[in-house]
């Protein structure tokens, strides 16, 4: 059964009256994680592209961006898009919900962060409101401001972006822990470790902006430059 089907199942929970916030109790293991991790990208996406007071077609064609949408499933996910952005539900529950059925994985949420930051900046403006939205679902998912600053520098042209800060080392490191460090960065940005962690195959294009900022501050740390 494809990822789309099963979000089509999950929907189907939705009609029967379920909110969101239900739906992603019943989809805590795997396979299904992959369908909350899918879900609450679009849903959480849903809820922000209103952070900044309007809906545009390049925010909402983003999410094509984020995952490979078949022309057969674009429906499911236009529905989803709808019904979370006018569910009554506020997305601090969303984000409650998605923070406990990752806890203890940080990598998926992660994943998720930047698919939101993806999200934002598809019509090619960071709004304060948009800024303070991810700051707050930040918070819920547990990152202090370093970790949140270290993901929106990926995203955000005029952030500051600090190389050791990117690799999560120290500037007095020794060049040895900042290899090791850039190794694991790396190899966690693999797609099969993103997979194995519950991003579905239709959404490790997410992993490729990561991938540039860690190459990028390591190049620049090794070379000096830093």
């Amino acid at each position: 059964m494809s990822l789309w089907s099963r979000i089509s199942d999950a929907l189907a929970a939705l009609r029967a009256g379920e909110g969101l916030a239900t739906v992603f109790d019943l989809l805590r293991t795997p396979p299904d994680r992959s369908v909350a991790f899918t879900i609450a990208v679009i849903a959480l996406g849903a809820k922000m592209a209103k952070a900044d007071g309007q809906v545009t077609r390049n925010e909402v064609a983003a999410f094509r961006e984020v995952f490979h949408i078949p022309a057969s499933e674009e429906a499911h996910a236009a529905r989803l898009f709808n019904m979370a952005r006018t569910d009554v539900a506020g997305f601090e529950a969303y984000a409650t919900k998605i923070a406990s059925m990752f806890r203890g994985a940080e990598g998926p949420l992660s994943d998720l962060m930047e698919g939101l930051f993806h999200i934002a900046m598809a019509d090619g403006d960071y709004h304060p409101a948009e800024d303070a939205f991810l700051a707050r679902v930040a918070e819920i998912f547990g990152f202090d401001d370093r970790r949140f600053a270290r993901i929106r520098a990926q995203f955000v042209a005029d952030a500051d972006r600090d190389a050791y800060d990117v690799l999560g080392v120290s500037p007095d490191a020794p060049i040895e822990e900042v290899r090791a460090a850039w190794r694991a960065q790396v190899r966690e940005t693999h797609p099969d470790r993103m997979l194995a962690r519950g991003v579905p195959e239709e959404a490790v294009r997410l992993a490729e902006k990561r991938l540039i900022a860690i190459n990028r501050a390591w190049e620049q740390i090794n070379a000096g430059t830093a």
